[in-house]
């Protein structure tokens, strides 16, 4: 699986980083969050999944 934030939608609420910080990670910068691996470990796949799930502009997007 891998996954990717559409920065256009990405309000920035770090709830993803909050539900899985093994993957996503806030850039206080950007005031984004950021994507930090290229290929989810499958250990973690339900908990992007969650983050996604829990994403309310639908930032988060899984590619399978």
């Amino acid at each position: 699986m891998k996954v990717r934030i559409d920065e256009e939608l990405c309000m920035g609420d770090r709830n993803c980083s909050k539900v899985c910080p093994e993957v996503f990670q806030y850039d206080e910068d950007q005031l984004l969050s950021r994507v930090m691996v290229d290929v989810v470990p499958a250990h973690l796949e339900a908990k992007v999944r969650q983050a996604a799930e829990e994403c309310a502009p639908g930032a988060i997007l899984i590619e399978e």
